[in-house]
């Protein structure tokens, strides 16, 4: 009994020790592992901050030793970060990553293209066929055709580079553009690539320095009509061609702009199957002076109108016929003078519009694509224009009306028998077009355009054409 209640008490006292060491110990506090564990955070985030700072500073260097090839990335596959307020999210890297894909040190590489076809009815046959520059003479071809045309789609690449100092500090930038039009008379299924641009320039608000193939400097408008051709040998001058080119944009105020230009350019253009061109020994020398009036800010509806030129010389190699005999190097002068205005009426409204007169212009796609009279050994004079009016019944929903129209001189073009085998002696050609275009997208459009065409010939009966054309375009 007395061994029982000395168990109890020595219980009693070791209980009653621990409860008083306990309360000498300190305070637990929670606030302090807390903080522990927001230091640790914090230094984490700034070691990946570096990470990611140095790996930014080492890019363009490594971009260049793997050039710009496209590297593929299985972005869905990417985990988002492990905790909340990252400073790096998983948009940011994609984004980080993707603006990579086309970057080469300085130098950014877009690319872009059109899938473009069309379907096309001609109530009586047309020159060349998928698109339409004159109507056969019903002596010469007589039917009707119908036409598939894929070879419009074109692609290409823009390139934005730097500033070049030693040129005024100009931005810089190119371009490379090819379409599948690079013979008229290749098989529909087996289309070459043609060049259409292909050029380097440096600019800023108030010059442009380009070298390289691109539009013609004269008459820069072209009707809005969906025939590829966009209305040349039928009033619309101008081409693509190789050229040198200066632009200068004078800022009187800011209600009036003056943009005098001018272009060395490159001879291009056989001039018919049997006259052979010749090099010259000076170029092509072009020029234009623009001209714009009103405030030109975003919504603002300036008018804008030029007066531009050519001119310049080409060889031809002359056969023998009749008593005359062979030239080689037969010298032909080139030129014309042209005048262009664009005039938006309201923001839905617009009237645009050119005219020309010149000589030897087959290979500024004009007179009727004839430049010199085969039997003459002499120039054929041509004077023509163009105008339209569109009008946007809502944003996605476009209409347009044109008149064109290519005249060249009668007494510049000869019947002889040559020119008569090769539908040739063409005197007048002129069409009308009307047309809907529907944005789908802003990069689907369809287009559906009628046009009636008359081309007189100066010993055969005249082609008359009506004209209906489905077009569609895919831009990416």
């Amino acid at each position: 009994m007395n061994r029982h209640v000395a168990s109890a008490w020595m219980c009693l006292l070791l209980f009653s020790g621990a409860i008083a060491a306990a309360d000498e110990s300190p305070a637990y506090d929670p606030t302090q592992d807390f903080a522990l564990r927001i230091r640790q955070l914090e230094e984490q985030t700034a070691a990946m901050q570096a990470e990611l700072s140095a790996m930014r500073q080492a890019m363009p260097a490594s971009s260049e030793a793997v050039s710009s090839e496209t590297i593929p990335v299985n972005f869905d596959a990417m985990a988002d970060p492990p905790y909340e307020g990252a400073i790096v999210s998983r948009e940011d890297m994609l984004e980080e990553m993707r603006s990579l894909v086309w970057t080469k040190g300085d130098y950014k590489v877009v690319p872009y293209g059109v899938l473009w076809g069309s379907a096309a009815y001609d109530s009586q046959r047309s020159f060349p066929g998928p698109f339409a520059l004159y109507v056969f003479s019903p002596q010469f071809q007589h039917v009707d055709e119908f036409a598939l045309d894929t070879r419009r789609t074109r692609v290409g690449i823009d390139v934005t580079g730097p500033r070049i100092p030693r040129i005024c500090d100009g931005k810089s930038r190119g371009k490379i553009e090819i379409d599948f039009h690079g013979l008229i008379a290749e098989r529909e299924n087996q289309s070459t690539i043609q060049i259409r641009h292909a050029y380097a320039e440096v600019y800023d608000d108030n010059f442009r320095l380009l070298a390289g193939q691109t539009w013609d400097l004269l008459s820069p408008l072209q009707p809005r009509t969906i025939n590829y051709s966009v209305g040349w040998g039928v009033g619309n001058l101008g081409f693509r061609r190789m050229q040198i080119r200066y632009e200068r944009y004078m800022h009187f105020s800011d209600v009036f702009l003056m943009s005098p230009a001018v272009a060395i350019c490159q001879n291009i253009i056989l001039d018919g199957p049997t006259l052979n061109r010749e090099p010259s020994d000076w170029p092509v020398v072009e020029g234009r002076c623009g001209f714009t009036l009103g405030p030109r800010g975003e919504g603002d509806l300036p008018i804008s109108f030029g007066m531009s030129g050519h001119i310049g010389e080409q060889l031809f190699d002359f056969p023998p016929i009749g008593d005359k005999p062979l030239v080689l190097g037969g010298r032909v002068g080139t030129w014309s003078a042209n005048a262009d205005v664009s005039i938006p009426v309201t923001k839905r409204c617009k009237f645009q519009g050119e005219f020309f007169t010149g000589a030897d212009l087959s290979t500024f796609m004009g007179g009727i694509i004839q430049g010199v009279d085969f039997s003459t050994r002499k120039a054929v004079y041509s004077t023509g224009g163009w105008f339209d009016f569109g009008y946007d019944l809502r944003d996605d929903l476009h209409i347009n009306a044109g008149y064109l129209i290519d005249d060249p001189w009668n007494k510049t073009v000869s019947a002889d028998a040559e020119s008569f085998v090769n539908n040739g002696a063409r005197v007048y050609n002129n069409a009308i077009f009307a047309n809907t275009i529907f944005d789908v997208t802003k990069k689907l459009k369809l287009g559906l355009e009628s046009s009636v065409w008359t081309t007189h010939y100066k010993v055969r009966e005249p082609g008359n054409m009506l004209r209906f054309e489905f077009s569609g375009a895919y831009e990416f």
